[in-house]
């Protein structure tokens, strides 16, 4: 005898609520039918899949295994599912998009009218999150693609190109650095810049790119976002990175902060980002996750 996906669904659940009560609510079934479903799959696995205690659940070593592998099965039934419904229909229905926040502000404005008009059936969910965060929730099943950035290491995830996102420096008005012309190798010093908190990619992407190490030191300053980034530069705390399609929407439109190219070391090439719509390997919604990377397609 097999697990079914009821009862997986139910362990699930199970560990993401730590609850009967708010699990079986999540499933939309009464509290002692989950429990008889758990109790069935420890009966099927043959060992205890949560300890009981009073007011607490925790998941055992078995458990805790038969989530992790739940996980994936219940994606792929999820994936199955939708793609059965949207036969022959490319894009229409619910599909779960991750973006990164240092792109949603600034590609989503410009990329949903054409998908609206090209696909007027789909019923696009949004969620903003960092890029590991955005990587796991793929791999659960919990999004149908994400839009990252690379280079990111990022393996069990497929990817189609955007476009590329060059990486430019933002420095106060008064600063030496803000003299007309690029920023030539050498001149960035890691004491002298501000940076997107840890958790964002643009922030590693633009150290390894300029090959700078990282500020150390608990007096470092760090933005929790780009719009705050400016304003720290503006304020002239220091010299840091933007992205240029943040750039262009007029995020650095700012007296006190001026935009400069950065000449890259050695004729590499000019410091940049992939922007790619990306999804998890063997993912049956792979066809749509490449046609929404063709309409938010940048030059």
């Amino acid at each position: 005898m097999l697990p079914t996906l009821r009862q997986l669904q139910y362990l699930k659940l199970l560990a993401e609520h730590a609850s009967f009560s708010r699990a079986a609510e999540a499933a939309h079934v009464s509290q002692p039918a989950l429990s008889a479903g758990v109790q069935e799959l420890e009966k099927v696995l043959g060992a205890p899949v949560v300890e009981r205690t009073r007011g607490n659940v925790q998941l055992t070593a078995v458990g805790a295994e038969a989530v992790k592998r739940a996980g994936d099965v219940l994606a792929r039934t999820e994936d199955l599912v939708e793609a059965a419904r949207n036969a022959g229909k490319p894009l229409s229905g619910r599909f779960r998009l991750g973006v990164i926040p240092t792109v949603a502000p600034f590609l989503l404005p410009l990329a949903l009218p054409e998908l609206k008009v090209r696909y007027p059936a789909l019923r696009l969910f949004i969620r903003e999150d960092l890029t590991p965060r955005l990587i796991a929730a793929l791999k659960a099943g919990q999004l149908d693609a994400a839009v990252i950035a690379l280079p990111y290491a990022t393996p069990g995830i497929s990817h189609a190109r955007i476009g590329d996102d060059a990486i430019l420096a933002a420095a106060p008005a008064d600063h030496a650095l803000a003299a007309p012309g690029a920023i030539k190798p050498g001149a960035l010093r890691s004491e002298d810049l501000i940076l997107l908190e840890d958790g964002h990619c643009l922030r590693d992407q633009a150290l390894a790119a300029f090959d700078i190490e990282a500020p150390k030191g608990d007096d470092v300053f760090a933005a929790t976002s780009l719009h705050t980034l400016v304003q720290m530069v503006g304020s002239g705390l220091g010299v840091s990175f933007l992205p240029e399609m943040a750039v262009r929407a007029g995020l650095a439109d700012n007296p006190s902060v001026v935009i400069r190219p950065i000449t890259p070391r050695d004729g590499a090439p000019p410091p940049r980002r992939e922007i790619v719509v990306a999804w998890r390997t063997g993912s049956s919604r792979a066809a749509e996750a490449k046609l929404l990377a063709e309409a938010m397609a940048v030059e």
